[in-house]
């Protein structure tokens, strides 16, 4: 149950969140967005709806967008690079495909971007471990990976701070899980601005209403757990996965999430794609069974991808555009850190 601080807290940042939204309409180019996605894998229907489009939507709204392919983030709870080459090179091709246009929107990774992490010694100086600890998100990524705790992955929501600070971001698109992380980056903003020079603005948790999309089976939508349809997935790819996905023995369909987990995410699927209230579909399909469900879910996805995957197979047959797409938000990324690491410097008497 939350305690009273952490729902007076939440109400404190959701009425943040209201004013810049109101504020959003006037006034979008005062707004810096910094979002981002770890390249563990393929982009799916779940990344579509949670984020990607939210960021397409304020990337055309005026807003000053930059998204971070996390590729150092991968190695918080796991112990190859195998594949990372090419996940990073996908998800830029995704990204592309989905409508982030990048004359608007810096695309770049983590790794190619040395002083954006070098504010993670400062900024690891304005943190204590306890705080570290209590971040809810860093013992979720911990039990959900299995994997031991590494210092990396106890200080990331310090080095997601340095992602949102380097280029000065004030607004990040979170869902309310996300929430202590932004309010962890407000304490460092704060806490650096008090200490020595104020240099960061304290960003808000710019709390999105995208639908939470289940995977096929109903649980999370996750690559790992198969459930998935993944942006890059061809139509016969789709068909398959959505044939083979668990639903149960009634005949009749209804939206029922909590009894009926399979049918109904099937139904969340269509809905959204197709933009008609779940019910509905159900209501329409009736006694015709599952069958029927999953070719409709089936027609409906497909139809919604095709210009998305036209575009993608446009863009996988030219390599070369899309390694200078993120050679120029690499550059771009890297002036900005710099100049803010300067000011950085500056502020804490570092320059000799």
């Amino acid at each position: 149950m939350a305690s009273g601080h952490d729902s007076d807290t939440f109400l404190a940042q959701k009425k943040m969140s209201d004013e810049v939204k109101a504020g959003l309409a006037e006034r979008p180019g005062s707004y810096t967005m910094l979002t981002g996605d770890r390249p563990t894998g393929r982009l799916h229907l779940g990344h579509y709806f949670g984020t990607i489009v939210e960021r397409v939507k304020l990337q055309d709204a005026g807003v000053v967008p930059y998204i971070v392919v996390a590729d150092y983030q991968v190695i918080t709870d796991r112990d190859t690079t195998e594949h990372i080459a090419d996940n990073v090179h996908n998800m830029v091709i995704d990204y592309l495909a989905c409508g982030i246009d990048p004359e608007r929107t810096v695309i770049f990774t983590h790794s190619a971007v040395p002083a954006l992490n070098q504010l993670m010694l400062p900024f690891l100086s304005l943190v204590s471990e306890a705080e570290l600890l209590r971040n809810p998100t860093v013992k979720d990524e911990q039990e959900a990976s299995g994997h031991a705790l590494t210092g990396l992955l106890l200080t990331y929501p310090v080095h997601q701070a340095c992602d949102i600070l380097f280029c000065k971001g004030n607004i990040v698109p979170v869902g309310k899980d996300q929430l202590p992380h932004i309010e962890q980056t407000r304490q460092i903003a704060r806490r650096f601005n008090d200490r020595y020079a104020p240099v960061f603005p304290e960003p808000v948790g710019l709390l999105t209403e995208s639908v939470l999309i289940p995977g096929l089976d109903g649980r999370k939508m996750s690559k790992s757990y198969g459930n998935a349809i993944s942006l890059s997935a061809t139509a016969e790819e789709t068909a398959k996965l959505i044939k083979k996905s668990q639903t149960d023995s009634e005949r009749m369909i209804t939206f029922d999430p909590d009894n009926r987990p399979g049918v109904s995410a099937l139904l969340t699927t269509a809905g959204l794609v197709t933009g008609r209230e779940p019910e509905d579909i159900a209501a329409e399909i009736g006694n015709e069974g599952s069958g029927a469900l999953k070719r409709y879910v089936t027609e409906s996805v497909n139809e919604y991808l095709a210009p998305i995957r036209s575009r993608r197979e446009e863009l996988a047959a030219k390599p070369d555009y899309v390694r200078e797409v993120l050679a120029a938000g690499n550059a771009k990324a890297n002036e900005v850190a710099e100049a803010t690491l300067a000011e950085v410097r500056e502020a804490m008497g570092m320059v000799y």
